[in-house]
């Protein structure tokens, strides 16, 4: 009897399962689509997905599509349903053309240098800041501007700034200046500090500190003022993002907050680059793609009605657990791509909002 019970419980389990991740196609999803230059798949795939990160399934492997990274503008793609009535894109096969011989011979040009690809990083670029996250042990480690050669601070390109470090000649440097200290919401916990990108400069004097001599650097590149005390750092260290971003799904058990949007607006929307305080240590990777949601206002009965708890008398909140009478919902309002993670914080980019995200909302795995 408790193998048929255990059975049968594997049985539910398999199948919420299956049912979790079962393709949802648009209402207005085409049955035929022709690709386009600067296509990305999740573009595509958004065109016949509501939950477009679930694009692996919908590209099975098939005879008309090996490889889903090598489609191409021109092709026509159809959206068809397998033998147990799972949609599946097919790329529509072209019949051949009887071959000519001509004179002289054409140089073609590679079909593979046009391929349509996932996210290229260029897609995306334009909207990513290189403001970085170091622990506080990280910062004391790194070296710093001193001073300059006019005895100011400045914003200007060509301006001489000093490190008390020796440097690499020729080789070009990030300066950041150190901001506020992101605490993490749920645990109350340090995760480091937020350092803005304030410029760029090429080491023009290698500098000696075993004789107190400092290095120099000529300033390339000021977005604002550069001063004593910010923090010089090999430019690409930290700065390295992959070329293309494989998307997917976080994993079921996922849940964060967002902690810091580097806009410091109140609300923030599409293609904003924001902070969530789950990294390395919580198993997030590169291209993890994660659902925004809010918790609604809650609800206290009062004798005069329901009302909001903010708005509700002391007493009825008092009596309340966790300040609302009800457990209210988590409405989801959009999604975003994680494209840089540290080991208790990462980096992401909104893809899609339908209101705008503020602090606090909460990120889990998409629905």
């Amino acid at each position: 009897m408790l193998k048929k019970i255990l059975l049968t419980l594997s049985l539910c389990a398999y199948s919420l399962i299956s049912l979790a991740d079962q393709l949802k196609i648009n209402d207005d999803a085409p049955t035929t689509y022709v690709v386009v230059k600067g296509d990305t798949l999740w573009d595509i795939s958004a065109v016949f997905l509501e939950q477009p990160w679930l694009w692996p399934k919908l590209w099975r492997l098939n005879p008309e599509i090996n490889n889903p990274h090598l489609i191409y503008p021109g092709d026509v793609i159809n959206l068809v349903f397998d033998d147990n009535g799972e949609p599946m894109l097919v790329l529509e096969t072209v019949k051949a053309k009887p071959s000519l011989k001509w004179s002289p011979k054409i140089r073609q040009k590679k079909k593979s240098d046009t391929a349509i690809q996932l996210l290229p990083l260029e897609v995306i670029a334009p909207f990513i800041k290189y403001d970085h996250l170091f622990s506080e042990e990280q910062l004391e480690q790194l070296p710093y501007v001193i001073g300059s050669d006019e005895g100011y601070r400045s914003s200007i390109n060509g301006f001489k700034v000093y490190v008390n470090s020796d440097l690499e000649i020729s080789k070009t440097y990030a300066i950041y200046n150190k901001g506020e200290e992101i605490i993490d919401p749920d645990t109350e916990e340090p995760l480091g500090f937020y350092v803005d990108l304030v410029g760029t400069g090429q080491a023009i004097s290698r500098g000696n500190m075993t004789e107190k001599e400092p290095a120099t650097l000529k300033v390339s590149t000021a977005k604002r003022e550069i001063r004593s005390g910010d923090y010089v750092v090999p430019v690409h260290e930290g700065q390295m993002l992959p070329s293309i971003f494989t998307m997917k799904a976080v994993n079921k058990e996922f849940r964060g907050t967002i902690i810091k949007a580097t806009s410091n607006g109140r609300e923030f929307g599409k293609l904003e680059v924001v902070m969530i305080n789950k990294g390395h240590d919580n198993q997030v990777a590169v291209g993890d793609v994660m659902a925004i949601k809010r918790l609604s206002p809650g609800v206290v009965d009062t004798s005069t009605g329901p009302k909001y708890t903010e708005e509700a008398p002391r007493w009825n909140r008092i009596l309340t657990t966790d300040g609302s009478d009800y457990k209210m919902p988590e409405e989801l309002l959009g999604e975003l791509m994680v494209f840089k993670v540290y080991q208790q914080a990462s980096m992401a980019l909104i893809l899609r909002t339908e209101k705008p995200a503020r602090l606090q909302d909460v990120v889990t795995a998409p629905e």
